[in-house]
């Protein structure tokens, strides 16, 4: 079996910017184990795959050690390869079926805007492991699925270096790192050594914690974020209430086929 896959840049303006992500086009769904030893080959942040079903597509995330509940810049790497790459559909506009519920994703110039349920970070207690991980106390700690520790400045998330082995011991899936920012809106980082990824390079499902908590505080509904990772990458956020909208620009790298046996 040959199995078409790209690489798209996700959350970039250029090339070797952003969040590499893998997406793999299926007439049928490959066995779990499949879709993961795929994923692990890869060894990207994750590996989007999409099937048509009755109509609609569907979409799954793996990271070379899970499956995940939601992926942004995967997601925003679907879209381009089905509306711009593929040109699977003459609208503008893609609705997939998810873990996550209904995300749609629409193109709009030369940005893809996605549409994801928003989830405002609660109070939580201290939690010195992650603190003595991090090598710094933020000045405010909140959870959501994730970690989310605010700190003062861009420098001071910079700055950070994690024990990666210590941090993989933290319960949650990743450790989002925000602060405001020097030409953006506010900044962010986001480590995931639990889920095979130490720092991932730009994060979208993040900024469905990080759109809320910065609206709110900076009183104000659309923000422009810089995530500050080695590649960097950059966001354009709406808060919606419920939901927030997140626009990053794809590039290309890569196309060709996977050959799969035994399936």
């Amino acid at each position: 079996m040959r199995i078409p896959i790209y690489q798209v840049d996700a959350f970039a303006s250029e090339l070797f910017r952003g969040n590499p992500a893998a997406v793999c086009p299926l007439d049928r769904w490959l066995k779990d184990e499949t879709l993961q030893a795929i994923a692990a080959e890869n060894n990207l942040a994750e590996t989007a795959y999409y099937v048509k079903e009755n109509g609609r597509y569907r979409i799954r995330w793996f990271t070379p050690a899970l499956e995940v509940d939601l992926c942004g810049h995967a997601t925003l790497a679907t879209a381009h390869v089905i509306l711009n790459l593929r040109k699977e559909i003459a609208e503008q506009q893609i609705a997939f079926d998810s873990r996550s519920g209904v995300l749609t994703v629409a193109r709009e110039n030369d940005l893809y805007v996605l549409d994801f349920p928003a989830v405002y970070p609660l109070e939580a207690a201290a939690d010195p492991i992650l603190f003595e991980a991090l090598g710094s106390r933020p000045s405010a700690f909140m959870r959501t699925g994730d970690c989310f520790c605010v700190y003062e400045t861009e420098d001071q998330i910079r700055a950070l270096a994690p024990d990666m082995s210590r941090l993989a011991k933290v319960d949650c899936r990743g450790v989002i790192v925000t602060a405001p920012g020097k030409d953006c809106d506010f900044v962010s980082r986001f480590f995931g050594p639990r889920a095979g990824i130490p720092e991932d390079p730009v994060t979208g499902s993040a900024h469905t914690n990080l759109t809320p908590y910065w609206s709110r505080r900076l009183g104000k509904k659309k923000l422009f974020a810089r995530q500050i990772s080695r590649r960097g990458g950059e966001l354009w956020c709406e808060d919606l209430g419920a939901r927030v909208k997140i626009g990053g620009r794809a590039v290309t790298y890569l196309e060709g086929h996977i050959a799969v046996t035994g399936e």
